[in-house]
């Protein structure tokens, strides 16, 4: 509608981009540390990132994603 004042997604803008945010931080350091990229041609081939970190970062998105998803259902 023009002239309509609602924000977009409304008052779940903030939930929702910590759910998106939480779970690619989840996904993408899983991902990097269960396959990582390939090594460009002429490169030496890649180490994967330490376990610690790895760990640290998914633990962090877990908690953003469970904290918006929890969010997100209780309204």
């Amino acid at each position: 509608m023009i002239g309509d004042d609602t924000a977009f997604l409304g008052e779940d803008l903030i939930p929702w981009l910590l759910l998106a945010f939480g779970a690619a931080m989840v996904v993408g350091n899983l991902a990097a540390r269960l396959r990582p990229p390939p090594p460009a041609p002429g490169e030496d081939p890649r180490e994967r990132p330490p376990l610690q970190r790895t760990l640290g970062l998914v633990a962090v998105g877990a908690v953003a994603a469970i904290w918006a998803l929890a969010s997100l259902i209780s309204r």
